[in-house]
């Protein structure tokens, strides 16, 4: 007879943050999992959750049209509150019956130095127009990237600040700016649709939780091109494959008119990775930064997106680096270890060459 698990949720929860996971993983005949510095392991000594008690999770936190929605849909994305931890949530049916996963946002937007990001980024705050995005695996930081962007605006200039989420993660406090905040399913229909409306509500700065289909994405550009300042996401790799992607969701006639939009409106893109660090206690946040200046303006209107990676590496004095430059960076501060570097490297031949270099 199988030992399954009847808790409340808070008692999880709690334990998730005594933890210091990221995520929490549970399904129907099976242990809890937790995720903490990036390694997933499962919480056997709670036993396993059955699927009645996971359907009374799910009803206790949600309202009665997003449970119709997942009821209709079979999935549904959520935010939960309990007590001052805000989660993202993610409930789903699958064969043994449904999944929840709770990612854990933290409470306190942290600053662009306290992420350990570039300082670039930062003149990104200082922009009134065009488009910046953020992109990288999930899990790996674009949120709160953005929001570290955004924090960094509300705290330097008038401005008002319109962002589209699904689910809203991060709650910022009105500083010198405006902010209000929209939630897919909630306050506006789906992502296209609230780009579209936000342009009458006198937006100096758009924040797009994620850009994922052709809609979406030419309203961004729209945006960006028609004077605000947008900020965006993409589920992409590197600086080039994210152009690629942008490019590749028109239509053949359409793409060239594409390339020659993003040339002139794109900002740039910092492309990131959560690394484990050397003493297996953390993660560092190893980025590709792409800031747009001729050459990179030139490369994008010409469809030419291979010759990107070398004005990145000789783009030092801009802000600019690769992954594999950065990777090597925080190996030679011993911050990663060699092994991890060429784990998370993308050209793997590259980090060979930097670390056996010392580059």
């Amino acid at each position: 007879m199988q030992n399954f698990y009847n808790p409340n949720l808070e008692e999880l929860i709690r334990l998730a943050i005594r933890s210091g996971a990221s995520d929490i993983h549970l399904s129907s005949g099976n242990f809890a999992a937790l995720r903490v510095h990036g390694d997933l392991n499962y919480i056997q000594e709670t036993g396993k959750f059955s699927r009645d008690v996971l359907e009374n999770f799910a009803s206790s936190i949600l309202n009665a049209k997003q449970y119709e929605r997942f009821d209709r849909t079979g999935d549904l994305d959520f935010a939960y509150t309990y007590e001052s931890q805000r989660f993202r949530g993610s409930l789903y049916r699958e064969m043994n019956g449904v999944s929840l996963t709770f990612r854990l946002v933290p409470s306190v937007i942290r600053s662009i130095d306290e992420l350990g990001l570039p300082e670039v980024l930062k003149t990104m705050a200082g922009k009134h127009r065009g488009l910046f995005l953020a992109t990288g695996p999930t899990g790996h930081g674009k949120s709160s990237t953005l929001a570290a962007i955004i924090g960094e605006i509300n705290h330097q200039r008038k401005a008002h600040i319109v962002t589209i989420e699904d689910p809203i993660e991060y709650i910022h406090t009105p500083a010198k700016s405006v902010i209000h905040q929209r939630e897919i399913g909630h306050d506006t229909e789906n992502f296209a649709s609230g780009i579209r409306h936000v342009l009458r509500q006198d937006p100096d700065v758009i924040m797009i939780g994620e850009m994922r289909d052709l809609e979406t994405i030419s309203a961004a550009i729209t945006a960006a091109e028609t004077g605000h300042l947008v900020f965006g996401t993409l589920h992409t790799q590197d600086a080039s494959q994210s152009i690629e992607r942008m490019v590749d969701v028109f239509p053949p006639h359409q793409q060239n008119q594409i390339r020659l939009q993003l040339a002139y409106t794109l900002l740039g893109i910092c492309s990131q990775q959560l690394i484990p660090t050397a003493d297996v206690k953390g993660r560092v946040c190893a980025t590709e930064i792409l800031i747009t200046n001729p050459a990179i303006r030139a490369s994008v209107r010409e469809g030419k997106t291979s010759s990107i990676r070398n004005t990145l590496m000789t783009g030092m004095s801009l802000g600019m680096h690769t992954m594999e430059q950065d990777l090597a960076r925080l190996c030679r501060e011993g911050r990663i270890t060699k092994a991890t570097a060429k784990d998370f490297a993308y050209d793997q031949p590259e980090i060979d060459r930097m670390l056996m270099s010392g580059m």
